[in-house]
């Protein structure tokens, strides 16, 4: 049997560099893999990656499902790329709690953009993690800056509050929304809102123009109530249509002002900080959990404690320190 071909770590760090989507694909793969021996090289390709300094614009793309994410990513990158920039889209698919599958089909729902050189789409599952990413999301980030894009799209699966995580990794938070959603202002949950720095209400073209104003004015009120995330800018809402092209490059236009003014006032390189900080401490808690589940002592005890926990003979409280005494056991 003839053994497969596993380039060194040289080889890949110097493929990525050099913008080969292959090696920048085999790359990502190796960063999600759960085997220990992908982990130790995906660290040591991450390590040399993070070393190259990228000044790309990180924007994440988030909203409910049926709010179109897809089809606005597609004409919003046909606009990015109109401007002479590269992209890379990572967008997360909701992954099924009962097969742990994942549909993975974004490269078919953004044909025209997976068409395009300057575009690269990475469909990856959310496995289940709460907060609308993938647990990789931030280290897949770092490996196409380094290939040399541009502009890295993060569009989430549209969960709930704890999306509230995708704001750890990106710079600018899109929030879309549907016309005539005002009505569920109630509804949707604080923390996106308070995230947002811009909203784009979608598919406001034809019957909903309408409506779609009528959403404009609610959610201009509702934005103005709540907190200033940044003391320099005022979240706008604009109204969009993919299909008929319809405020896509007034989008792309107030997240260029965004940007001009963070870096004007040295706001990026903080933000950067801030996000190395929170992925060192994303890493080490996976370690963590990983070391933790895997301890011989752990296992041994788990399931003597999941039953009497599950008995009532002891409450979930004690059974959690009983599994972190035998989980220190060793580290005495």
């Amino acid at each position: 049997m003839t053994r497969r071909y596993e380039p060194d770590v040289e080889s890949i760090v110097s493929g990525i560099m050099q913008g080969n989507r292959q090696t920048l694909s085999r790359a990502i793969t190796l960063v999600e893999s759960q085997r220990p021996e992908h982990q130790k090289r995906a660290h040591e390709i991450l390590d040399r990656c993070l070393a190259k300094k990228s000044h790309a614009i990180r924007i994440g793309i988030t909203g409910s499902p049926g709010a179109g994410k897809s089809t606005f990513i597609e004409a919003l990158g046909e606009e990015i790329i109109q401007q002479g920039l590269t992209l890379a889209v990572l967008a997360i698919d909701p992954s099924s709690q009962q097969s742990r599958g994942s549909i993975l089909g974004d490269k078919a729902r953004m044909e025209r953009l997976a068409g395009r050189t300057e575009a690269y789409i990475r469909p990856t599952a959310s496995s289940g993690y709460l907060g609308g990413t993938s647990p990789k999301t931030h280290e897949a980030m770092v490996l196409c800056e380094a290939a040399g894009y541009d502009v890295i799209l993060v569009e989430t699966v549209g969960v709930g509050q704890s999306e509230v995580m995708v704001d750890t990794m990106v710079d600018f938070i899109l929030l879309l929304m549907l016309p005539g959603s005002g009505d569920e202002l109630q509804g949707i949950k604080r923390g996106i809102m308070e995230i947002a720095d811009a909203v784009a209400i979608t598919k406001t073209d034809g019957d909903q123009s309408g409506i779609a104003s009528i959403s404009k004015a609610e959610f201009e009120a509702a934005l103005r109530m709540l907190p200033a995330k940044h003391s320099f800018w005022q979240p706008q809402v604009i109204l969009t249509s993919a299909i008929s092209c319809i405020g896509i490059s007034e989008v792309w236009q107030n997240i260029s002002d965004f940007f001009v003014l963070m870096r004007e006032q040295n706001r990026l390189e903080e933000r950067r900080s801030q996000q190395i900080k929170h992925l060192l401490f994303t890493v080490l808690e996976e370690m963590l959990k990983k070391e933790f589940y895997s301890h011989p002592e752990v296992i041994r005890t788990k399931i003597e404690v999941e039953q009497q926990v599950l008995s009532g003979h002891l409450s979930p409280f004690s059974g959690a320190s009983l599994l972190l005494d035998a989980f220190f056991t060793r580290h005495r």
